[in-house]
């Protein structure tokens, strides 16, 4: 079930929709861009398959709130919880909060994807491409602009807690690690918890020391966009250092479409959310599912963002 499964679900699960299908799904947080597109790919899919009922739970990055609404779902008689895990380390605590009912992760990798039960699956993309795709597209930026001989900048996570945030800042360091790439240093890497607003203010902390850099790489746009934002208070051209991220969020492609932003990375947050559903509807209707579906990233600069402005 790889990028057909949107369509695909739909076809196969035409014979299942004549009974009444009930969803529970716990997010996150709903105060989210990305999560809010993704969480729009869920209810918008879901009612367009006729007696499929979706019912949407903020667990406002509270874990043992999250683990309470999976058991209120499973208490309510459920026929398929989705989850985008608050913490990625939580996953075993979770499937066991919903027991035998069908369950689906969706966007976040728990800790336990490789021993999940035949009624559980993940939906997502492979976070192996995102922050490798950046932190690349980006080392060739800066050798375009003669600064092989020695760039320094920044990197900024996203929270620790989540395997997305990890994993992005591995990317980034084994890409630093490549004998193309290695003339590139990271000065100081800290995590803004995926907020544009703690990274406008990590940003800020990190020019007042005057150490000059060329480039920011970042976990996801909203912190990129912060640092985008903090930089051009304190009066910068952007033009002089690269920036990177990953998500291709509106509000990222129209920071890229102002000249502002050089690279960020494609996740379909609409086709995650949709994914999930078919997932969990084919889980429920007995069908042979992968229990890891991924939808690919695609690396996105201004050559073709125009591309993707309608994508999110």
């Amino acid at each position: 079930m790889k990028r057909s499964l949107l369509a695909a679900g739909l076809v196969a699960l035409m014979g299942t929709s004549t009974l009444a299908q009930d969803i529970g799904a716990t997010i996150s947080r709903f105060d989210d861009n990305w999560l809010t597109v993704m969480r729009n790919g869920m209810t918008e899919h879901a009612a367009s398959i006729d007696g499929v009922n979706l019912q949407m739970e903020d667990a406002t990055d509270d874990l043992a709130k999250q683990i309470d609404q999976v058991k209120n779902f499973v208490a309510s008689g459920v026929d398929a919880i989705i989850v985008n895990i608050v913490d990625t380390s939580a996953g075993a605590a979770i499937s066991e909060a919903a027991g035998s009912t069908p369950l689906v992760y969706v966007n976040r990798q728990p800790d336990n994807v490789d021993s999940l039960p035949a009624t559980q699956a993940f939906v997502a993309s492979n976070e192996i491409e995102s922050g490798t795709l950046s932190a690349f597209q980006v080392c060739n930026n800066l050798r375009a602009e003669g600064k092989a001989g020695g760039a320094r900048g920044y990197l900024m996570n996203g929270q620790l807690s989540n395997q997305a945030a990890v994993q992005r800042s591995k990317d980034v360091h084994d890409v630093i690690g490549m004998d193309m790439c290695s003339f590139m240093t990271i000065i100081d890497e800290q995590t803004a918890n995926w907020s544009r607003d703690e990274a406008q203010d990590l940003m800020t902390n990190w020019m007042s020391s005057g150490e000059p850099f060329d480039f920011v790489l970042a976990n996801n746009d909203e912190m990129a966009i912060g640092a985008i934002q903090a930089m051009k208070a304190a009066g910068m051209d952007m033009a002089d250092v690269q920036v990177g991220g990953v998500d291709a969020s509106q509000d990222a492609l129209l920071t890229m479409q102002a000249g502002d932003y050089d690279v960020t990375v494609f996740q379909d947050a609409f086709g995650q959310g949709a994914g999930s559903v078919d997932t969990a509807l084919a889980i429920v209707a007995g069908d042979s599912v992968d229990q890891k579906v991924y939808i690919p990233f695609k690396l996105v600069t201004p050559a073709n963002m125009d591309e993707f402005l309608s994508k999110n």
